[in-house]
């Protein structure tokens, strides 16, 4: 009973289970679903806030390009709404209002306008009237401005702003074009003179006399321009060699050397500007004065030298000899070096004048009997020989440096002027021009370093010197001044290395100095 009982109930229990149901599929899977919708709506909206956050403020380079942007326009906002509008004057407000700094200290003298004494020697030429005692220093500033400007014709061109010379590059490529064609489409010579000297009056300016700061006790024989420095040299019977500054307005002296019984009939500057070669009238001694060692060396004998004195003297364009004029008709080159006569030349009667050509290779004399002889530097041999045209009695001599011209001087007072090419090959050449300008003796002859100007004095005689316009043959004629005795009697001249000063050495112990105002460089 017990055993069947038992079985019974067991048997309902499964019976129970069997028939209780199941828990619902499709519900499970339905709350699954729900959860995921759930979870894929949660990160759409993550993904909605990137886009509004992108088309707002842009990705990140875009947000900084519209700041800068927004920046430049004024300030303007992302959002457009009043409390952006008034931040955004707010911020112009910011920006306009600048910040003043107030200064710590002040001094009243800063205020005050600092004035130059002018009636100073140094300052006197920089002054238009005696008003003008006091100057304030911007307005002499601006003054020595335009005095220098004056004095060098313009502005150099070390002075130019960077902007004026960057438009002059702009317009000078600008031209490269068109006269790259003109090269290529002409022939012949593209170097010349885009502003030559016109003829009738020359245009120049009595400056103070170039050694002013030491005139000479006696006549002064020599004056010549350093061929580099802005620097000239006068010399003469006192026995003394001074060296001056060329400005023009004061010319200080540099340097004087006194030379003991020895009047100085000549002296040279070397081809380097570095030394100083003097000579004198009665003895074959001559001095060197070394201007880089401050040393005057006397050159007593010179080996192969058989002259009593030794006077008149050249030196070659290449600066290696010197060229001796003896007695009887010799000349002697000597070499600077070894200061001993490596060759002679010698021409019938005696030397009245001797020049270079302009490159060294050959030299030219002319007689006191009226002949002229070309030689050959390196051969010593006779190129040519002719007759000065007209002239009886020969007395100085000059040739250009552009090798076109050769002068020759007479004791009649006229110049002829040849061409050098024609006195190589003619035998009998005719003058281009004759010169009859001076009345006396035509004592020295010299070309500037352009050719324009020829220069020809006679020392025999007051106010005998006259500029000669290149190629035309003619007479300056405001040079010397009418009724104005500037020059007196003149025994050398010489030019500076850029034709812009002109100077001569005179009886009265001055050198006149003339600034040419066509030519813009010393």
């Amino acid at each position: 009973m017990d055993k069947v009982g038992i079985h019974s109930r067991k048997g309902r229990e499964t019976m129970k289970r069997v028939s209780e149901p199941e828990p619902d599929y499709e519900q499970e899977v339905l709350k699954r679903h729900k959860n995921a919708q759930a979870v894929t709506v949660l990160g759409e909206e993550d993904a909605s806030v990137k886009l509004l956050e992108y088309l707002v403020f842009g990705a990140e380079d875009d947000l900084v390009e519209r700041l800068v942007e927004d920046r430049e326009d004024g300030g303007a906002t992302l959002l457009d709404d009043d409390d952006s509008s008034e931040s955004d004057v707010e911020d112009e407000a910011r920006l306009t209002v600048q910040t003043t700094r107030t200064a710590v200290w002040e001094d009243d003298n800063d205020d005050l306008e600092e004035e130059v004494d002018m009636t100073h020697r140094f300052r006197r030429d920089l002054t238009k009237s005696d008003a003008e005692a006091k100057m304030s220093k911007q307005k002499l500033q601006q003054r020595m401005k335009e005095q220098f400007q004056k004095a060098m014709g313009g502005m150099p061109s070390w002075a130019e702003s960077k902007v004026r010379k960057k438009n002059k590059k702009k317009d000078d490529s600008d031209n490269e074009d068109e006269d790259g064609d003109d090269l290529m489409r002409k022939t012949g010579n593209f170097v010349g003179s885009s502003d030559s000297l016109p003829k009738g009056i020359i245009r120049m300016k009595k400056c103070l006399h170039a050694n002013n700061d030491r005139p000479s006790e006696d006549r002064l024989t020599t004056v010549q321009f350093h061929p580099s420095a802005q620097v000239v040299m006068t010399a003469g019977l006192d026995q003394s060699i001074s060296l001056f500054q060329v400005d023009g307005k004061t010319n200080p002296k540099i340097q004087s050397i006194h030379l003991e019984k020895f009047p100085v009939h000549k002296a040279q500057f070397s081809v380097d500007g570095d030394q100083v070669v003097a000579t004198s009238f009665r003895n074959k001694l001559f001095y060197i004065y070394d201007m880089m060692e401050g040393k005057v060396i006397p050159v007593h004998t010179v080996r192969g030298l058989r002259e009593q004195r030794v006077k008149e003297f050249e030196v070659s364009p290449d600066g290696e000899s010197l060229l001796l004029t003896g007695t009887s008709g010799y000349l002697h080159v000597l070499t600077m070096k070894t200061k001993e006569v490596v060759n002679s030349m010698k021409i019938n009667g005696n030397i009245a004048g001797v020049a270079f050509s302009h490159d060294g290779s050959k030299v030219f004399t002319n007689s006191e009997e009226g002949e002229v002889y070309i030689w050959d530097m390196r051969s010593s041999k006779c190129l040519n020989r002719f007759t000065d045209d007209g002239c009886v009695s020969g007395t100085s001599m000059a040739a250009s440096k552009n090798g076109q011209y050769l002068a020759c001087g007479s004791a009649a007072g006229v110049v002829n002027v040849y061409s050098q090419e024609e006195c190589m090959r003619q035998n009998n050449p005719k003058p281009l021009k004759a010169i009859m300008n001076l009345v006396t003796s035509a004592t020295f002859l010299r070309f500037n370093p352009t050719s324009e100007i020829l220069a020809i004095a006679s020392r025999a005689d007051d106010e005998a010197a006259r500029l000669v316009h290149i190629p035309s043959f003619t007479v300056f004629s405001n040079f010397p001044m009418f009724q104005r005795r500037t020059i007196y009697r003149a025994h050398r001249m010489d030019f500076s290395p850029n034709s812009g000063f002109f100077s001569l050495a005179n009886n009265k112990g001055h050198a006149p100095l003339f600034r040419l105002l066509h030519y813009k460089n010393f």
